[in-house]
């Protein structure tokens, strides 16, 4: 049976939770790089996905 597609919540996609531990993992997964530059990351630059998945591509060109 197919996902009811008008039911969805508020939530803002484009935006990433600081606090969720296994949140910062998975996208540190992602974007290759360490949990731990993906948290300087987010303390440096802020939650965009977009923003943080440029940064990274940097990071990892290093």
């Amino acid at each position: 049976m197919a996902d009811d597609k008008t039911r969805t919540d508020n939530r803002d996609r484009s935006q990433m939770t600081r606090d969720e531990d296994y949140e910062v993992r998975h996208f540190a997964e992602e974007a290759g790089i360490t949990p731990e530059q993906a948290r300087t990351l987010i303390k440096r630059h802020g939650t965009d996905r977009k923003v943080l998945h440029e940064l990274a591509e940097s990071i990892k060109g290093t």
